[in-house]
């Protein structure tokens, strides 16, 4: 048994307006290459790890189609919230409307196997930066933003960014300790390149996490990030288009 990782499948599926392939000849085709990668490569018994941005959905009724889709593809599958997934709802709401084949990580933490499982979304802060590993491209489908928008967005950056080091803590505070493997989901990267101590890496090596699965950046110059392994973890940078929009194996059991 195998567990892979895949972030930021940005599937458009009930809102087909917001297709992916609106940001250039890269995204052609993104879902049909997602599925035929998978099938290729991942077993019914194995394990797909999707942190975050799942569907351009705004509502969970539209992200259904979306949700149904992973569940077909084989494997199990456990999703994060991402800062795209509008359609998120309560804990409550997504048990009721989840496929059987996906489990979701929102201020809780599972077991697959022997290995344990929590998270949390982040969010940006100041410090560290990506700027130097990313090829700008402007989102086609963003508002544009006032120099007033930007200023507000900073006010707020750090409040969201406090609050989701508070749920990080709170899921990974749950998980098993007699797993024999520990891993972490965040959607933002919780460290910089040069892996450096962050405020978010000192709490996952505070609650011993193997393996750190992030994504959230896109358009990232190929093979320029040096994420690797520090002070115990794992870090895998795993956005769709980074890794051609093919699962990458992280731990074989």
């Amino acid at each position: 048994m195998k567990i892979w990782a895949l972030s930021d499948p940005h599937l458009a599926f009930g809102v087909p307006s917001k297709t992916m392939e609106a940001f250039g000849p890269s995204w052609e085709g993104y879902a049909e290459k997602i599925a035929a990668n998978w099938k290729r490569l991942v077993s019914p018994n194995d394990l797909v790890l999707i942190p975050g941005d799942i569907s351009w959905a705004m509502r969970l009724d539209e992200a259904l189609a979306d949700l149904k889709w992973i569940d077909a593809l084989p494997g199990e599958k456990i999703i994060l919230k991402g800062n795209h997934d509008y359609w998120w709802s309560s804990p409550s709401k997504l048990a009721q409307v989840m496929p059987p084949s996906i489990r979701f990580i929102q201020n809780n933490a599972l077991i697959w196997n022997g290995v344990a499982i929590g998270g949390a979304r982040l969010w940006d802060t100041p410090e560290y930066s990506f700027a130097n590993f990313i090829v700008f491209q402007e989102n086609p489908l963003a508002q544009k933003k006032t120099a007033e928008d930007f200023a507000k967005a900073k006010e707020e950056e750090e409040k969201i960014f406090s609050r989701e080091l508070e749920r990080l803590k709170l899921s990974l505070g749950q998980l098993d300790s007699s797993a024999k493997l520990k891993i972490a989901l965040t959607h933002y990267p919780p460290i910089g390149a040069d892996l450096k101590p962050s405020r978010a890496s000192k709490i996952l090596e505070e609650f011993k996490i193997d393996i750190c699965v992030f994504g959230h950046l896109h358009n990232v110059k190929p093979s320029s990030l040096p994420f690797g392994k520090t002070r115990g973890i794992e870090y895998i940078f795993a956005s769709c288009d980074y890794i051609d929009f093919t699962p990458i194996p992280i731990h074989t059991i």
